[in-house]
Parts: structure tokens; sequence; C-alpha cells
């Protein structure tokens, strides 16, 4: 991926010398407490604790609770990344990139984009839905508009699950970013009218529609970010189309030795990830990106 040298964003907060929390214990979510390992990984990710919306809301979506949490303990105060981090520069230029797409889409909608924040932290971290812990992998808290990543997740994501490559990382960033997107334009807002009003096995169908739309979204930012600044190199979109392969539900209910349910699935079978994300990247176009409408995923 060409990226060195491009503008980097300016809403990048960097918490990770906040001492937010040194592993995943004491945290709120479905797999708080636990020590880190391959187990807790797969058990986590068959979960629907990657690449997806915000699991803390989830939760609260499911279990019929009432808005995100109120933080109870401020972060301090916003720091940039240092100048010479280059994973941080990285995260940075991708999320510029995703600024500049989606500010030119807003505006041939007649809108306007609000920006999101995307906020680096090492262990724990406070957000407006609750505790934030890296064991979710990164997520987006719609109370208050931030993607939030732990950059040891680029690891497991590299050595656990097999997705290695610049462009497999950006995708995980267009993700949440893709997420942020849906919230802006009030399909997160419906998905929470939801809320009490369909079963578990409804709620998850819905589910996965909301993360296959945020996978076409990243679909949709590749292509429009290779139309107006080339930024593709040559097996880009393989790695991207793996990592997808990777985090399918169904892929990952395999590797972690038990049955496939799709009853179950939260983000869509492998070839569900790969099939809207590829959509995305050919069309350019968000009324292509409707999986809630659409007959076959």
């Amino acid at each position: 991926m060409k990226w060195e040298g491009n503008r980097e964003s300016d809403n990048v907060e960097d918490r990770r010398s906040d001492g937010g929390g040194q592993g995943f214990g004491g945290g709120g979510g479905l797999f708080g407490g636990r020590s880190i390992g391959i187990g807790t990984i797969v058990v986590a990710l068959v979960g629907g604790w990657i690449f997806g919306i915000n699991p803390l809301t989830i939760l609260g979506l499911l279990s019929g609770g009432g808005s995100p949490a109120q933080v109870q303990q401020q972060p301090a105060p916003a720091q940039r990344p240092p100048a010479d981090d280059r994973a941080a520069k990285f995260v940075s230029t991708v999320l510029a990139d995703t600024e500049d797409v989606w500010k030119d889409v807003f505006a041939r909608g007649g809108s306007t984009y609000k920006e999101p924040r995307l906020v680096l932290f090492r262990g724990a971290t406070q957000t407006a839905c609750g505790q934030g812990q890296a064991a979710m992998g990164p997520f987006y808290c719609p109370g208050d508009q931030k993607v939030y990543i732990d950059l040891g997740f680029y690891d497991t994501l590299t050595r656990k699950l097999g997705a290695p490559g610049d462009f497999a990382q950006a995708y995980v960033i267009a993700h949440e970013v893709g997420h942020h997107v849906q919230n802006l334009l009030g399909i997160s807002g419906k998905m929470d009218a939801m809320r009490g009003r369909v079963s578990k096995v409804e709620y998850n169908a819905l589910s996965v529609r909301l993360e296959l739309q945020a996978d076409c979204f990243a679909g949709l930012w590749a292509q429009k970010a290779q139309t107006s600044r080339q930024i593709l190199e040559q097996g880009d979109i393989a790695e991207a189309m793996n990592a997808a392969a990777k985090i399918g539900d169904d892929a990952l209910q395999r590797s972690s030795g038990g049955a496939v349910v799709p009853e179950s699935f939260t983000h869509g079978t492998s070839a569900q990830r790969q099939r809207w994300f590829d959509t995305g990247f050919k069309t350019g176009s968000v009324k292509a990106c409707d999986t809630f409408n659409a007959r076959n995923l």
C-alpha cells in the first residue's frame, strides 16, 4: 500500500501512556477478566468481538439495557502520537484517507461528513460506551463517535489469524470507520430501535447485515482512494480479501473446534464478507452497499 508521505489525520488520540490497564482483567464485556491466549482469542472472535460494532453496545442491546454507559473516569487530555512512531503514522494516514473519501461522498449527496476520532490505547481505556479492552479487538463507540484500537491487535491479525499485510490493517480501520458512517446515516439508530422487539436469532441476522455493510463501505473507500490517489500495490486487495475470509463466522467457529451454527452468526461467513467488500470495491456506491434490502447475502 502506498501511504508514506500522504496526509495524516489530526483526529488521532494517543492514550497508550495513560496506564489504563496492562492486560485484560477487570474490565466490562462478555470476555473481560480473562488472560490472553489463542483459546481466548478464538472464543472472543467467535463471540463477535472483532471488526464489529462496539461489543459493549451489542451487549446492551441484547440484554435490553438502556443508553451506553456514561464514562465514570475521564481519560487524560488528548495527546498526539510521537512523530517518529511508524505504526501510529500509518494509522493516522489511513484515517486521513477515509476522511477524504467520505467527505467527498457526503458532499456529493448534499450532506456534511463529521469526522470520527481514532484512539490508540494499550490494554484498556474508558469510552462513552463503558470500558474498552484490547481483547475486544478494534471497535467503534457511537456514544463518542470514536474508533478504538490497541495496535497489538495487528500482531494477532498477522500471527494468530494468518492475515498479514498493511492493506489488511487498513481494512480494519476502514471497516470501523464504516460503522461511523452507519451511525451518521442513522442506520445504527435503527438497529438500536430493534432492541427487545426481535428475538436473539433475528437480531443476530440484523447484526450480520450491519457488519457486511461496513465491509462494503470499506471496499468503497478502497475503490475511491485508488481512483483519487492510486494507493494500491499488487496484492493489496488480496490481503483484504484474505483478512475478510479469516474472520468470517464460519471460519472462526471451525477454527475453535466447534460446530458451525449459522443462527449464532453476527458478522457473516467468509464468503459473504469477501463478497460485500468486493461489491463496495467494484461499485464505489453507497446504494450498492444496502445489505438490509438485499435478498441474498
